[in-house]
């Protein structure tokens, strides 16, 4: 293995700036990277002070208040983006202007043409992307995909997939820019739905059209101290809290995709089935090391399904544990993300899923909000498909 440093410049220290930062430190210890290889070199953050304090809790060398800075410094081969979602395209086109490789949250982007530009860009530039879809990083997932492509359930039929969490659930939850559509774009659709249409994809086939709907349940919200989103200290929700759509796939399975981001009691609400011609499988993010198989043949009197705890005889497990139940944890997912984005860029081989796997799902969701715009079912363009 190498033991050139990779130097990281994060931008944005909350949830999933932490979460990226624990994970650039687990992967090295995990699978066995080099110590070192990977350095957290700078953060950026909102302002000088808060970068500074940050980068300190998050084991980052340096800091800066403007992340055109980080982009622009030449010590900096990474360029990690977890900044709001309106500031995607605009870091990842500047960083892969510099010549950085790029790791960003989703959604990649606002929109599908934004996601597209920054696609062409990344692969004229000849830049290594990857997009944090971290659920199907998950040993469990990675286990039922291996299923599914081995025939174990048959030829798939049907995919259920569901995200629901209850972070806004309170109507009295304050307005934020996460319900702004300049600022966030869609709501559940882009936060939630977004996972779940790229895990199907990722199980089943490409989706080849969709009949959709979206509902604001909480139309107003409560102004944050210092906000002037509105007069009459609420603000205009503007997007969507509640998803819903019925899928075709290339393979000719049908499906259900849905998400909410208003369900009281659920925290991590995803979950999917997969139903095949010879049985059929689930999985709840909830319970992330447990698989749950139903195989159609034996005696029908002891028919069931089956509970599979995923241990070391699964793929990446033993990496973390030793032991099968001992369970896994979300940052591990991300770990195995690092994992990837290391492997790739030492060994020059491509990442997945890239820009253009996610344009992808950008193009979905877009085709979400036009059937619900027009009442009718939509064809899906295959960008992903085409040839790089």
């Amino acid at each position: 293995m190498t033991t050139k440093k990779i130097r990281i410049g994060l931008v944005g220290s909350g949830y999933m700036g932490k979460a990226h930062a624990i994970a650039y430190h687990n992967a090295m210890v995990a699978f066995a990277i080099p110590k070192g290889v990977l350095v957290c070199e700078m953060l950026a953050d909102a302002s000088p002070e808060l970068a500074a304090e940050k980068a300190k809790e998050l084991g980052f060398s340096r800091s800066t208040g403007d992340w055109k800075t980080l982009v622009n410094d030449p010590d900096i081969e990474v360029v990690d983006i977890c900044a709001p979602n309106f500031l995607h395209k605009e870091i990842a086109l500047a960083a892969i202007a510099a010549g950085k490789h790029v790791y960003s949250e989703k959604p990649l982007a606002l929109n599908a043409d934004d996601a597209k530009d920054m696609t062409q860009a990344a692969e004229l530039a000849g830049v290594k992307t990857l997009v944090g879809f971290n659920y199907i990083k998950n040993p469990t997932v990675q286990f039922a995909k291996q299923l599914i492509e081995r025939g174990d359930i048959g030829e798939v039929v049907h995919f259920r997939g569901v995200f629901n969490e209850d972070y806004l659930a309170d109507e009295n939850v304050p307005f934020s820019w996460r319900l702004q559509k300049q600022f966030a774009g869609t709501g559940a659709l882009n936060d939630l739905a977004s996972h779940i249409v790229q895990l199907a994809i990722h199980l089943v086939s490409p989706i080849t059209s969709l009949c959709a709907d979206l509902k604001i349940v909480h139309e107003q919200r409560p102004l944050s101290q210092g906000s002037s989103a509105s007069k009459g200290g609420f603000g205009q929700v503007e997007n969507d809290d509640q998803a819903h759509m019925m899928v075709r796939f290339e393979n000719g399975a049908q499906g259900t995709i849905e998400a909410s981001r208003i369900a009281w009691g659920k925290k991590n609400g995803l979950s999917f089935e997969v139903t095949g011609t010879k049985g059929s499988l689930t999985f709840d993010q909830e319970t992330l090391s447990e698989l749950s198989l139903y195989i159609a043949e034996g005696n029908p009197q002891t028919q069931g399904f089956k509970r599979i705890l995923v241990g070391p005889e699964h793929p990446d497990y033993s990496a973390f544990c030793v032991s099968a139940g001992h369970g896994l944890g979300y940052n591990d997912m991300k770990a195995v993300e690092v994992r990837d984005l290391y492997k790739s860029i030492v060994n020059d081989t491509p990442l997945w899923p890239d820009f253009r796997a996610a344009t992808q799902v950008n193009i979905i969701l877009d085709k979400v909000i036009e059937s619900y715009e027009n009442r009718a079912w939509v064809e899906v363009e295959q960008y992903d498909g085409e040839q790089k």
